[in-house]
C-alpha cells in the first residue's frame, strides 16, 4: 500500500470517528442537555441528535420516575421517644437543563434532602400522631421536599414512610395499653348488656304488677321447664294465690 492508500485509510478512520462522535440516538424517555464550548445551548431529544465534533458535549438525562430508598434514620419524637424510620421517595426530572446545571448530582442531592427533611418533620411530631396520621405526614413530607427540589427541575410525586421501628420497652408498653383498651371495651359492652337487661326486667315487672295472672302463668311455665329437664323430684312452694278461687267457691256452697 502506497502513501496515498495509507492516507486514504487514515482519512476514512478519522471520518468514522468524527461521524460516530457527531451522531447520538436518544430514546423516548431520554433528553440530551447540549453544551457548546462549555455553554449550555439547549435540550434535545428524543430521536437522532447531531453534534459538532469536539465543540459539542451532550449529557443524557432520564425522565423516568426514580424510586429512592431513604435509609433508616434515628429520630427523637416530640414526646421524647427514640425511633428508627425509613421511607421511599418517588421523583422524576421535569427540567433536564436545571437538573444538570443547578445541582452537581441531583439523585444524591435529593436523597440527602429527603433524609434531613424526614428527621426534621418527624422530630416535630408525637409518636401517636406518627402511627395514626401517616397519610398526613407523607403529604407534608412530599410538599416540603418538592418545594426544595423545584429549583433543580425535580418533581417529587410521592413520599411514603415505610416502617417505624420502636424500642422494645415501648412495644411492651403499647401492648399493655392495647390490652387495657380491649378490657375496657369488654367491660363497657358487659355494662351496656346489664343495663339493657335491667330495663327489660323493669318493663316485665311493670306488666306483671298490672296483671298478677301473668306471674302465675310464668310460674307454671317455669315448673314445666324444670320438670322436663330434670328427672329428679323437685319441691316448689305452692302459692296460696292459686288456691284462692277454689277456697272461695267452696265457702259459697
Amino acid at each position: 500500500m502506497g502513501p496515498a492508500g495509507l492516507f486514504l485509510v487514515i482519512l476514512i478512520i478519522f471520518a468514522v470517528i468524527i461521524i460516530s462522535n457527531a451522531i447520538r440516538i436518544l430514546t423516548e424517555y431520554e433528553r440530551g442537555v447540549i453544551f457548546r464550548l462549555g455553554r449550555m445551548v439547549g435540550v434535545k431529544g428524543p430521536g437522532l441528535i447531531f453534534l459538532i465534533p469536539i465543540v459539542d458535549r451532550m449529557v443524557r438525562v432520564s425522565l423516568r420516575t426514580v424510586v429512592l430508598d431513604v435509609p433508616p434514620q434515628d429520630i427523637i419524637t416530640k414526646d421524647n421517644v427514640s425511633i428508627k424510620v425509613n421511607a421511599v421517595v418517588y421523583f422524576r426530572v421535569v427540567q433536564p437543563d436545571k437538573a444538570i446545571v443547578s445541582v452537581e448530582n441531583y439523585i444524591y442531592a435529593t436523597s440527602q434532602l429527603a433524609q434531613t427533611t424526614l428527621r426534621s418533620i418527624l422530630g416535630q411530631s408525637e409518636l401517636d400522631e406518627l402511627l395514626a396520621q401517616r397519610d398526613k405526614i407523607n403529604h407534608e413530607l412530599q410538599v416540603i421536599i418538592d418545594q426544595h427540589t423545584e429549583p433543580w427541575g425535580i418533581k417529587i410525586s410521592t413520599v411514603e414512610v415505610k416502617q417505624i421501628d420502636l424500642p422494645p420497652e415501648m412495644q411492651r408498653a403499647m401492648a399493655k395499653q392495647a390490652e387495657a383498651e380491649r378490657e375496657r371495651r369488654a367491660k363497657v359492652v358487659h355494662a351496656e348488656g346489664e343495663l339493657q337487661a335491667s330495663q327489660k326486667l323493669g318493663e316485665a315487672a311493670a306488666i306483671i304488677q298490672k296483671n298478677p295472672v301473668a306471674l302465675q302463668l310464668r310460674y307454671l311455665q317455669t315448673l314445666t321447664e324444670v320438670a322436663s329437664e330434670n328427672n329428679s323430684t323437685t319441691i316448689f312452694p305452692f302459692p296460696m294465690e292459686l288456691l284462692t278461687p277454689f277456697i272461695e267457691a267452696y265457702k259459697k256452697k
